[in-house]
């Protein structure tokens, strides 16, 4: 019996055609197996009806942990007896199927660890020590299919040692792509500041004690460079912080291991699972109480993102050293990528760090760490990107046009569906500057390549100026493309509703802005898809933006435009005209604004919570995104609801001037955690109540909540148990940024609802 197989899903890159090849071995089958331009494996097998149709069994049921099989077509013909044995044919360039994928960059795995800890082992201490289970693929990979000369790793020609280990069916590293030794591989090497050689034994080790002794280093990595420090000594952290224009915003810290881990933070079982998987993830930490590291790391902040050494050269830099952990944060100016060249490095970051760490492997996609936090036992991605991309989200229906979706402004990621699989590029950042929106084209380009995907629909934000609604307009024009403008919040909810296989639900969409329908800053709203539109159905009360964007940096100025009619509220804010950047003068001016009338209002939930945190004096200015909310987040932790404030709900309105007025009246009166607490509190409960009774009205079962303060874990939890108290089903996040990192993924889920193209 002869049969053709095609599979198709993450097949490549995953050690697939070695377990294909001992699998037909151990069947008894004659054949070949190889990859496809298209990231699809085709295996052509021969022998016997029974041992075919094991063998189809074992590769469906038993197939490396890493790869995912989307389908796999097996089509049977009399046998033609044209093989003698079994191979692992060169692979072929024809491209048929879409949807197919690499896999993400993967952590070193334990059997790669132990060998790079045996003195006898040949790779005994080399840093780029991989297999077939482990090592960077997507940020590796220039092109298809998965094979070394389509690879940053052609560059290097492989010794006689690795060229027999490769070709050995019974070797690990049997078409190990990334196969290196000391020998053959990449090299790493250490330089000043100046780029001029440090001649020393062992780089990696050395650069450990540097770290230790109070310097500043550039590391490379895998998907870019990270810029490391101790995480004891305060000072190199507060000098890195007044070189990066970076006073306030956290850094993240790389550990030694998960117990030393739990020496200064604290960790569930769910957060240990992520920090040790293969992901490798940014985890969100809480403090534990006798947490010891330097409070520079995470100034303000009840937690810490912390996640473990992810690559033999990570593990090595511990190793003589009793640092607990490094600060770890990518290394790139204001609103660029990451960077990833090193002639680039060592011109952008000579001025702020004391030593570069380099190697000369080429990085081909760049691609920054991920970040996690759980919010009662759910995982909450905050940026999905090294270890998560590109692996789809897989949808329930099937989309009969490929749609692009761009993303809006910050937190961009861009996303492909095609089929029932949404490809999200790597985590982008803020493409406000042409650098990173040069970046955004570039990922969407690479993953459209690498999915064999071609565009009919670009869904892109409904704000007018936004970079990505010019891209998305650009593209249209030259492409042909259909250009489908999404709002901000529908998208949210579009979102939420396709990683949860399009259940019906009514929507609480809370952030900082969206550009609304009529022209305002939407940012707290309860939504519904009706079966034909989004429709809008409440939200929070509006309140004035005075100055626009300066009311975003510096919250009193919300607080004035709220509190403005209130009985000695002027007398309360001239009391902290040093709060503001232009003293007294400024605060004459907003307050005659006020009086006008002429000025842009919001109803976004993110406003609300600066201006609370600003009336608490917990935070004046927003030096990094969603600041003032995440330290008054912090602060709440430890606080109660003293003032019990029954939400009032007026219309389809919840009223936060009630809140913001009963603020006012009690500080001084109540602990600033108490207050903080009954605030968040406020406007989780409004917000339920308002979405329940519009759910009730329609006759919805399930509520969801989504947007960027989804985040907080206060208001979640809140909501939660108002909503299931009460019956309803509570959706949140589980694989998709609640954030703007998942409006890309919002957009396209929204136009194939729009266009009714889902089957």
């Amino acid at each position: 019996m002869h049969a053709k197989i095609v599979v198709t899903g993450i097949v490549q890159g995953v050690g697939f055609r070695p377990f294909i090849y001992r699998t037909a071995v151990k069947n008894k089958l004659r054949g070949f197996v190889r990859n496809r331009g298209d990231a699809v494996v085709e295996i052509v097998v021969e022998g016997e009806e029974e041992n075919i149709k094991q063998f189809v069994k074992t590769v469906q049921e038993k197939h490396p942990p890493l790869a995912k099989i989307y389908d796999l077509k097996v089509n049977f013909s009399k046998i033609e007896k044209r093989f003698t044995d079994f191979k692992i044919q060169e692979s072929f360039k024809e491209k048929v199927f879409s949807g197919s994928i690499i896999p993400p960059d993967v952590s070193i795995c334990d059997e790669c660890l132990r060998e790079l800890r045996d003195l006898k082992n040949p790779r005994y201490d080399y840093f780029f020590i991989t297999c077939t289970d482990c090592g960077p693929r997507y940020t590796i990979i220039e092109k298809l299919p998965y094979d070394r000369p389509n690879t940053t790793m052609n560059e290097f020609t492989m010794c006689p040692f690795c060229e027999k280990e490769y070709r050995n069916p019974l070797n690990r590293r049997f078409h190990a792509q990334t196969i290196a030794c000391p020998v053959c591989g990449p090299k790493v090497f250490l330089t000043t500041n100046k780029g001029e050689n440090v001649t020393v034994k062992d780089p990696i080790r050395e650069t450990g004690k540097i770290l230790e002794e109070g310097h500043i280093v550039a590391i490379k990595g895998n998907g870019g460079f990270h810029i490391a420090t101790s995480t004891l000594n305060s000072d190199p952290i507060i000098r890195l912080r007044k070189v990066k224009h970076r006073m306030q915003k956290p850094f993240a810290i790389m550990a030694k291991s998960l117990e030393i881990t739990k020496t200064f933070a604290k960790v569930s079982e769910e957060e240990a699972k992520l920090l040790t998987s293969y992901v490798r993830p940014i985890v969100l930490l809480e403090k534990s109480e006798d947490y010891y590291l330097s409070d520079q790391i995470s100034p303000g902040l009840h937690n810490v993102g912390v996640m473990l050494p992810y690559t033999g050269l990570h593990y090595m830099l511990f190793d003589r050293t009793k640092e607990p952990a490094f600060v770890m944060t990518s290394a790139n100016p204001p609103n660029e990528p990451i960077i990833i060249d090193n002639e680039e490095a060592l011109r952008k970051l000579s001025s702020t760090v004391d030593y570069f760490l380099f190697h000369n492997r080429r990085i081909a996609q760049r691609c920054d760490d991920s970040v996690v936090r759980f919010n009662n036992g759910n995982q909450c991605i905050i940026r999905r990107s090294r270890g998560y991309a590109p692996t789809p989200v897989q949808l329930k229906f099937k989309a009969k046009k490929n749609i692009l979706g761009v993303g809006a402004e910050e937190n961009v990621t861009g996303c492909i569906l095609t089929n029932n699989k949404a490809f999200m590029t790597q985590f982008i950042g803020d493409v406000e500057k042409v650098e990173t929106l040069n970046y955004l084209k570039e990922a969407i380009n690479h993953l459209k390549n690498l999915t064999n995907t071609e565009f009919e629909v670009v869904a892109y934000d409904f704000h007018p100026r936004f970079a990505t609604t010019k891209l998305a307009l650009d593209w249209s024009e030259k492409f042909n493309y259909e250009a489908l403008p999404i709002q901000h919040h529908y998208a949210h909810l579009a979102a939420l509703m396709g990683e949860n296989k399009f259940e019906e639900m009514v929507g609480i969409v809370c952030d900082g802005f969206g550009y609304g329908l009529d022209g305002k800053a939407w940012g707290g709203e309860i939504l519904w898809w009706s079966g034909e539109t989004f429709e809008r159905l409440g939200h929070l009360q509006e309140q004035p933006l005075v100055g626009g964007d300066k009311a975003v940096l510096y919250p009193l100025r919300m607080v004035t435009g709220i509190l403005c009619k209130i009985d000695g509220f002027e007398d309360w804010v001239y009391s902290r005209t040093e709060c503001f950047p232009y003293g007294e003068e400024e605060v004459e001016v907003i307050l005659k604004q006020l009086k006008t009338g002429r000025v842009p209002y919001t109803t976004s939930c993110g406003r609300i919570l600066d201006a609370v945190s600003a009336l608490l004096g917990i935070c004046y200015e927003r030096t990094y995104e969603g600041e003032p909310a995440i330290k008054l987040e912090s602060r709440a932790l430890k606080g109660k609801d003293n003032l019990k404030l029954k939400p009032r709900i007026e219309g389809n309105t919840v009223n936060t001037t009630y809140l913001l007025t009963e603020i006012f009246e009690n500080l001084n009166k109540q602990p600033v955690e108490n207050l903080a607490f009954s605030a968040q509190n406020y406007l989780a409960e409004g917000l339920a109540l308002l979405a329940m009774e519009k759910a009730e009205d329609l006759d919805v079962k399930s509520i969801g909540f989504t947007g960027g303060v989804a985040y907080n874990k206060q208001i979640t939890q809140t909501i939660r148990e108002i909503v299931e108290k009460n019956g309803f089903r509570f959706i949140v996040h589980n694989q998709v940024p609640p954030g703007d990192g998942g409006i890309s993924f919002g957009q396209v889920v929204a136009a194939g609802l729009i266009l009714k193209i889902f089957i």
